[in-house]
């Protein structure tokens, strides 16, 4: 055994790569190449083929950064190479590949009739030629420049703008190819028994054994007739690789697979020819071989295809007929799941799955996320109410601090709801199929004794490439070989119902999955985030006064427009997207998408609010919240109250004896200090001190943001060690008006700027801040933090229909890794019988801390993530001018919480007309929210209200529809009738809502 070490190390790893790389092409022959840079962005094929093509050489410099090269190669097979036995002709390409596939430049051949062919890159480099034709394709090269491996350290190749002009790449290889099989095979035979006795203990006989075989290989490989020695090479293997796996041996379901962010490191245009050559790659493959299967997410990319590339489209659809092209997720794309509201997670799987039936009648059952950064807890519901039944991710598995108990469990929704899932402990959703990643797989499992079975996700991903012939010799191999898990190629159903079956005892988790990560998505790109979130209310508004003119007016709906619309918000909802950790292009673009949704959907609610109102003066109030507002009803419009009385302003002296202003309207009343923050907000109802002693509300706190490696994902715990109070003033005054009263604070700090625009409005039961804030900072977080009276042992986060509970303390590592956390309108802390509202319009990253006073007394610090400043992926993130809202309300209970944050989202509108308009629907108990109306996807003209039970309690409520309804039906997300749903007659229905229970319903009309 003396030999293992430098077996294993040393001669084995020389003679694969000096020798046996080298052989597996016996012979090689030119071609003839001609090229046509594009001038600017992508060119169809049709377009392409019509230019004028230069001769290009090998070894000639090409692409500046994100620019394409066409190249037309053409050439004859030489003679004889169709009479060597144990050959493949074939073409080799190298575009001047690095490491990494998916990252870098990257290739799409065409037939001279513009069907795809395959694509190329660094791990997947060979095109096929049919034998006996002449070789006439053209090849589609894309110049993307490696944002990935620059050690996650700023670079400016992430925008067009400062990417330059120089040319990145080298044509190093483009040419015929005889591939000798057998060289190919022993190759695959090393790279899996290689693999495998990596993994086996030192003292293992199965070790030695390999060990031996690997020897006696090598000694009949002869380096200088590896085409005649390598079958005598591969008859020493024979025995070894014949070897069935134990009976008790763990079982791995593998599904090829490819995890393309749908924009992250490239923009969403190269992000469409990155789904092309993928799934070009996969049809080949799955030609090739029929027990081979590919799990594909994202009906956007699915839509995308069908839209731009619709012969490969008609070819996947004949494979998922087949079967091997498998359609996953029921999702548009694979989104965050923090941040998206609760309409928009419905819509994510509405879209997705209506895609999925309506081009291929397939029910997908399984949610596929294995790489979004952290899980809502509302999921479980939204997932079942979807009819979907079983969820996958493998992200939860790089938490910093604890490791997950299960790897198979039932997940538990806010609601109770649960969903059956898995993440694989092979602890990768790009697999090559390794010795490592199957070792790993058995290793880790966690269910050993209850379970057998896990999922391996194998092909390269993130930038797309997915499965290889390489990958798919390894999975034969690993079938059933001794030392080895067993591996199936499968398909994730298949995985699923076998797992299901298996052990349905799993344990239970409950709650969120929350991430011990890329805590800082929660607020890097601000923009980005402003814009969903804006774009998210605006589409509610556009729904509903829509439905409401087509139902009141007749006038049509304008489905085609709304869907189109969704799509787009949708698509941003991306993982990489809306969490803020792309390159710049991505969220320029972003930026310029969202102000078109603004004009669009704005149009939509101008044309449907006046055919409602009708021509006149008569000042109305537009209210698409779900509560009443200035007197008018909720979801209705009508004049304005009356006058809700004044806000009285009176100039006081602070604790420091400086100058400082005291702001009542009777509902509420606060001073703000000389240092333009709150020193005192008290309610007229229950006449309490919020603020608390000693402490201050609207403190500004600037902390040093460097994370250990990732910039735009993390903000880690050290964060906290390092702040500064930003609290000098350049200026403070009072602007007053009998409706609202504002003092406005500037101040400076390192390059930037900030003013505050504390309001206090009449009859408001809330303090609002406006912050504009001139952002130059690098490397730092603004946070906007409040200290209230409050002994909250937990906080209330908004989340997607309800909210979710957090521990205020840190008694267990749970708890400390838990220090950055999402909200989405509010968060409430509160103790019985009073609590706090902090509501915001577009921020997600929050902290809350509690500490004991010397009085006694407890304080809990409330305080929003604003702004944060990343170097990379885009070292420009957030700089500039940005407007953050948020608001203050003491002496709210949650449900007060819940109306706050709809306060701050659904800005008032007042529009000139004749007549109000009447709520299209109504709902009895004002816990249960309506949260869309709109007409129904199939066009049917039936009208489709969602509605949730908002604050955590057993809810009974009428619902009724002033829509001329003949009947309503409860539904699920996808509006087809529950079997075990309510069901009524006309057009009201009485519903009994467990905890944050979510129904939709449907009156026919």
């Amino acid at each position: 055994m003396h030999d293992d070490r430098s077996l294993l190390e040393g001669r084995l790893s020389r003679f694969t790569t000096d020798h046996l790389a080298a052989a597996v092409h016996r012979d090689r022959a030119p071609l003839t190449l001609t090229a046509w840079p594009v001038p600017g962005e992508p060119v169809p094929f049709a377009e392409a083929v019509q230019q004028e093509y230069a001769p290009i050489e090998i070894g000639a410099a090409w692409g500046r950064p994100w620019s394409t090269l066409w190249i037309h190669v053409t050439g004859e097979i030489p003679a004889g190479w169709a009479d060597e036995p144990g050959t493949v002709t074939e073409i080799s390409v190298d575009l001047g590949f690095g490491h990494g596939a998916g990252f870098q430049s990257e290739g799409l051949a065409w037939t001279p009739q513009g069907r795809t062919i395959k694509a190329v890159s660094p791990y997947n480099h060979h095109l096929p030629v049919v034998p006996g034709e002449p070789v006439d394709f053209y090849l589609e090269c894309a110049a993307n420049p490696d944002v990935a491996n620059t050690g996650f350290r700023a670079t400016p190749n992430g925008d067009p703008a400062t990417a330059g002009t120089e040319p990145i790449y080298r044509l190093n290889q483009l040419e015929l190819v005889l591939r000798d099989v057998a060289v190919w095979e022993l190759q695959a035979d090393l790279f899996t028994l290689g693999g495998l006795m990596a993994e086996l203990p030192t003292t293992s006989p199965r070790r030695a054994e390999i060990l031996m075989a690997l020897q006696r290989a090598v000694d009949v490989a002869d380096p200088d007739d590896l085409a005649g020695t390598a079958p005598d090479a591969r008859a020493e293997l024979a025995d070894v690789l014949s070897r069935p796996a134990a009976a008790s041996a763990h079982r791995v379901a593998a599904v090829g697979h490819a995890h393309i962010d749908s924009a992250w490191l490239w923009p969403v245009r190269e992000t469409i020819r990155k789904c092309a050559r993928t799934f070009s790659n996969v049809l080949e493959l799955a030609e090739a071989d029929p027990d081979f299967r590919f799990a594909c997410s994202s009906a956007q990319q699915y839509a995308w295809m069908k839209e731009h590339y619709p012969e490969l489209f008609t070819r996947i659809t004949a494979a998922v007929r087949r079967g091997q092209f498998v359609p996953v997720g029921g999702m548009w794309v694979e989104s965050d799941t923090n941040m998206p509201g609760s309409e928009a997670m419905a819509r994510q799987f509405v879209a997705g799955k209506g895609f999925f039936l309506e081009n291929f009648g397939v029910e997908t059952e399984e949610v596929w996320l294995p790489d979004s950064f952290g899980y809502s807890g509302a999921l479980p519901q939204i997932v079942k109410a979807s009819g979907s039944r079983w969820f996958l991710t493998q992200k939860i598995s790089w938490n910093q601090v604890n490791t997950m108990p299960h790897h198979t469990f039932w997940w538990e929704g806010i609601d109770g709801s649960r969903v059956f899932t898995h993440f694989p402990p092979s602890d990768t959703y790009n697999s090559t199929l390794s010795g490592a990643d199957m070792a790993r797989a058995e290793r880790q499992y966690r269910e050993k004794g209850r379970g057998t079975t896990s999922l391996m996700l194998f092909g390269y991903g993130d930038g797309g490439g997915g499965p290889n012939r390489d990958m798919l010799a390894a999975a034969h191999r690993l079938e059933s070989l001794e030392g080895s898990p067993t591996l199936r190629l499968d398909s994730p159903a298949g995985f699923f119902a076998d797992a299901e079956a298996e052990y349905p005892g799993a344990p239970v988790w409950s709650g969120e999955m929350y991430l011990e990560l890329h805590r800082g998505t929660y607020t890097s790109q601000a923009r980005t985030k402003q814009g969903n979130r804006r774009s998210e209310h605006l589409l509610r508004e556009a729904e509903l006064w829509a439905s409401t003119a087509t139902v009141r007016t007749g006038r049509e709906y304008p489905a085609a427009e709304l869907k189109a619309l969704w799509e787009l918000v949708l698509l941003q909802q991306f993982h990489d997207i809306l969490p803020g950790s792309s390159i710049a292009w991505v969220h320029q673009d972003a930026e310029r998408n969202y102000a078109a949704i603004a004009g669009r959907a704005e149009q939509v609610v101008a044309d449907a609010v006046a055919a409602l109102v009708g021509e006149g003066e008569r000042p109305l109030l537009l209210n698409a919240a779900p509560h009443a507002r200035s007197g008018v009803p909720a979801l209705g419009a009508d004049e304005v109250a009356a006058d809700a009385g004044t806000v009285r302003v009176e100039e006081v002296t602070d604790a420091e004896g400086r100058p400082a202003h005291r702001l009542d309207n009777g509902v509420v009343s606060l001073v703000v200090d000389g240092a333009g923050q709150l020193a005192s907000l008290v309610d007229a109802a229950s006449g309490r001190e919020a603020i608390a002693p000693g402490e201050k509300g609207l403190r500004l706190q600037l902390h040093r943001d460097i994370p250990n490696q990732w910039d735009a994902w993390d903000v880690d715990e050290h964060y906290r060690r390092t702040v500064r109070e930003i609290d000098q003033v350049d200026e403070l005054r009072v602007e007053s008006t009998p409706e609202a009263a504002t003092v406005v604070v500037t101040r400076s700090f390192g390059a930037s700027h900030v003013e505050q625009r504390i309001t206090l409005a009449a009859g408001a039961p809330s303090v609002a801040v406006t912050s504009t804030v001139d952002w130059h900072e690098r490397q730092k977080l603004l946070k906007l933090g409040s200290a209230f009276d409050v002994h909250a042992d937990r906080s209330a986060s908004e989340t997607q229909f309800g909210h979710i509970f957090r521990p205020t303390h840190v008694n267990t590592s749970w708890e400390f890794a838990r220090f950055e956390i999402c909200a989405h309108r509010f968060l409430h802390v509160g103790e019985p019988g009073y609590g706090v509202a902090v509501t915001n319009d577009a921020t997600y990253g929050h902290d809350v801390g509690r500490r004991t006073r010397e009085d006694g007394g407890t304080t809990t610090t409330v305080r929003q993530s604003l702004l944060r400043a990343p170097l990379y992926p885009d070292p420009e993130a957030d700089q500039g001018r940005h407007v953050l809202t948020t608001t203050i309300r003491p002496g709210a209970a949650i449900a007060d919480a819940v109306e706050e944050g709809y306060r701050t989202n659904l800005a008032p509108r007042v529009v000139r007309g004749a007549h109000a308009v009447a709520p299209l629907v109504t709902v009895s108990d004002p816990a249960v929210v309506v949260e869309a109306v709109k007409l129904a996807e199939d066009g049917s003209g039936d009208l489709v209200v969602r509605l949730y039970e908002s604050l955590g309690g057993r809810a009974r409520a009428t619902v009724t529809a002033d829509a001329g309804a003949t009947a309503v039906v409860a539904t699920d997300l996808l509006e087809r009738p529950l079997e075990d749903g309510v069901s009524a007659d006309g057009a009201s229905v009485d519903l009994e809502l467990r905890p944050f229970q979510l129904v939709t319903l449907r009156f026919r009309r």
